[in-house]
């Protein structure tokens, strides 16, 4: 199948697909920048990087509506770009400084921006899934045509709050996506050793009844393809889609995964960088397509490079939190002076 014709990809306009690849170089850029400057000892706590699986992110992001919301996994910094936070505040909230996204206090794992429907990143395995149900609840609710996209990693499948959240989905009939990005390691478990269902991981969701599929990262028409199905299931028909994209991290689980050339060889990671880089993929595409030439793709990328270095001077040139800030934030009451708050014991 040509999945160029496919209704999905017929109004996808040049200016669109050229958009894409610039939000793929922008990810990846942003998190170059950021492993620069944990290894430099700018950057402390958990840094979970997504190089190498940005099309997901972006392919997504390109099929998203105002009515529409996502949530990610703890590998979430990517779609937290892709969903329009700036880059300023999200190097800042790296630094650990007051004009970050999250002033600071929660780093890599505090993404989260409400204005622009993106409900953050989660580091516990599934813990965000029934938070997807519960936004696509309420859009249901309001009678919203919008839909949740929530990406979660393999592990996160067999978790038992997943299934849980599954059951709901199915059983209310919730406007939610599940996409699975299956980048075959979880932390540092194989999806073999892991997970007893071998044929795919997305078809569990028969259990309950809900529509199922799996595609690839590679061609990104038929992922845009496979995806708009699913949401435009979740907005018209109301209805749940699992839908499972193996993709590839060429990086640990995070950056303190000192263990990723040895559970993966290092030829096969130069290998999967070499055949199958989808930035590369896609900017073959567009020039075969006579969208692009090289030069505007160096031009991209010269204007990723400094958008990220942007990013990093905003950083350090935010004021780090006060010794105050650190029992702001904790309970509202204490923070907008509530009656709530002249009563009883809020710290201990």
């Amino acid at each position: 199948m040509d999945w160029r014709e496919h209704p999905a990809n017929r109004d996808f306009t040049p200016e669109a697909k050229v958009e894409v690849l610039r939000q793929m170089m922008r990810i990846r850029r942003f998190e170059q920048t950021t492993l620069k400057y944990y290894n430099g000892g700018r950057i402390g706590g958990w840094l979970v990087l997504s190089i190498g699986q940005e099309s997901i992110a972006a392919a997504a992001r390109s099929l998203m509506g105002p009515e529409d919301h996502s949530i990610s996994g703890w590998r979430g910094m990517g779609h937290a770009i892709a969903a329009g936070m700036e880059m300023g505040p999200c190097m800042a909230e790296l630094f650990g400084k007051a004009g970050g996204c999250s002033k600071g206090k929660g780093g890599a794992l505090s993404f989260f921006a409400p204005e622009k429907h993106f409900w953050g990143c989660y580091p516990l395995a599934a813990a965000h899934t029934p938070l997807a149900a519960g936004l696509a609840f309420a859009l249901k609710q309001r009678q919203s045509e919008g839909a949740v996209a929530c990406f979660l990693g393999e592990g996160s499948v067999n978790q038992g709050v997943y299934h849980e959240s599954l059951n709901l989905a199915g059983l209310f009939g919730l406007p939610v996506v599940y996409v699975i990005e299956n980048n075959r390691f979880a932390m540092f478990t194989s999806e073999a050793r892991s997970s007893r269902f071998k044929d795919c991981l997305a078809r569990r969701a028969e259990t309950y009844g809900i529509a199922w599929d799996k595609t690839g990262d590679g061609d990104l028409y038929e992922l845009r393809a496979r995806l708009s199905v699913a949401f435009d299931r979740a907005r018209k028909e109301c209805q749940p889609t699992v839908i499972e994209i193996p993709t590839y991290r060429y990086y640990g689980s995070h950056v303190a995964d000192a263990n990723h050339k040895k559970y993966r060889t290092p030829e096969e990671i130069e290998h999967m960088k070499a055949t199958r880089d989808p930035i590369v993929r896609w900017k073959e595409t567009l020039l075969l397509e006579g969208l692009v030439s090289d030069d505007d793709v160096e031009r991209m990328d010269a204007e990723a490079k400094a958008e990220a270095m942007a990013a990093v001077e905003f950083a350090e040139a935010s004021a780090p939190p006060t010794v105050e800030d650190i029992v702001k934030d904790v309970y509202w009451e204490s923070d907008h002076g509530t009656e709530a708050s002249k009563i009883g014991r809020h710290f201990f």
